[in-house]
């Protein structure tokens, strides 16, 4: 066998490996825009629980209309980086206006979220210094903080005990620079960092504190502004990672938040930021009208909250053992994945979009469908979500 077909022969091994294993994931294909109803290719309308839709914003017709004018005034795409002639003014209002909404003094945009995060850590820091992550922060970070030379250190979940012990050992090791970087909220169990007290601690430590804000950004917080606002932090933040293609709209892009200075070296040396065609004008536009819709009103996201509590406590009533806490993120655990795919499964035969998470995207023996609240859903949706859970999980012997 010639060593071409040896390595694709190896692929279609692994692949089988993971279908037996129970551990391959399909993608379902939709034929609507994101919604609270959506329409599958089979025909089939359902209710949707797993999209990153926080506020509803991603059909919004304000949002559309706006993403139609930067279409139409600023064209399809820019066709290169932003130091070549990849930047129009919008793009710079838009970095100008998520300042301001973030509490920071600059922000740069990127292709991605994974890209700012991917550009962040190696402009910045170097083998002097020290990065300290949470053990459970997103692919990104992980895949970022590798791409720089700095030491590397991890702290067990959200145990600030833990982080204290890994500044001193930082510290004891004589770093120049620390940074502590952590989610703001974290995927897979919706679980809210520490900010307050791991505030306290980088300023005890003169650490830096950086947060990725992905699943924070435009909902959490009195006002929206994210976890340092839900913590009463804001304004007291280094470094912010987030992104443009959850609540903010649900298209793509990312950006970094932070001081000038900060801002003005990841222009110069961000490799994602240096050699990724900008974002397209259409999804500036439209994040430009996002944030106006935000900062008019709190009541997309207070209706997002409304609806959590809602849903929470249905779940908790009907017996599922679920990750507690106050996020739109709902981890209902069912432990084996095998189990979660069943339970989705039956769930869609319902009428109901959920997906089963397991092994790798969550440690074995934790799988789960992971519900998702938007501000779009209405009681009655909800009500028959609960309905169908309480039905799939009576068949599966998930609850009584």
């Amino acid at each position: 066998m010639s060593k071409t077909a040896s390595f694709h022969a190896w692929v279609a091994a692994e692949l089988e490996a993971t279908r037996q294993a129970g551990l391959y994931k399909h993608e379902r294909v939709i034929t609507t825009p994101q919604g609270s109803l959506i329409r599958t290719s089979d025909g089939a309308q359902v209710l949707n629980l797993c999209a990153n839709n926080y506020l509803g914003l991603s059909a919004h017709p304000v949002v559309i209309a706006a993403a139609h004018q930067g279409l139409d005034e600023r064209g399809f795409g820019l066709s290169s980086v932003r130091f070549i002639c990849g930047t129009q003014d919008i793009h710079k209002a838009l970095e100008a206006r998520l300042a301001a909404f973030l509490g920071t003094e600059d922000c740069i945009l990127y292709g991605s979220a994974f890209d700012a995060n991917g550009g962040l850590f190696e402009p910045l820091l170097g083998e002097q210094d020290a990065i300290i992550s949470d053990e459970l922060n997103h692919a990104s970070i992980i895949d970022g903080i590798r791409l720089c030379k700095a030491q590397r250190y991890r702290y067990a979940h959200n145990d600030l005990n833990d982080l204290r012990r890994q500044l001193q050992a930082a510290t004891g090791a004589g770093a120049r620079h620390i940074l502590v970087f952590t989610d703001g909220v974290f995927s897979m169990d919706g679980t809210i960092a520490r900010l307050d007290a791991i505030r306290g601690l980088c300023d005890e430590f003169g650490a830096l504190l950086g947060i990725d804000e992905c699943h924070a950004t435009g909902f959490l917080g009195a006002r929206g502004r994210g976890t340092h606002e839900h913590r009463g932090v804001f304004g007291r933040i280094d470094i912010i990672t987030g992104t443009l293609g959850k609540a903010l709209g649900g298209a793509s892009g990312g950006f970094t938040a932070a001081s000038r200075d900060v801002v003005a070296l990841l222009r110069q040396r961000s490799r994602p930021y240096l050699f990724s065609n900008t974002v397209a004008p259409a999804i500036v536009s439209a994040s430009l009208a996002v944030l106006d819709l935000l900062e008019s009103d709190t009541a997309l996201r207070d209706r997002l909250e409304d609806n959590t509590r809602f849903f929470r406590q249905g779940l908790t009533a009907l017996g599922f053992d679920i990750r507690p806490g106050e996020h739109p993120i709902i981890p209902v655990m069912v432990h084996e994945a095998e189990t979660a795919q069943k339970l989705a499964a039956r769930l869609l035969e319902l009428g109901v979009y959920v997906v089963g998470f397991f092994f790798p995207v969550v440690p074995r023996g934790q799988a789960r469908i992971r519900v998702q609240m938007s501000a779009l859903h209405g009681r009655a949706d909800l009500q028959k979500a609960l309905d169908a859970f309480g039905q799939a999980g009576r068949e599966l012997g998930v609850i009584q």
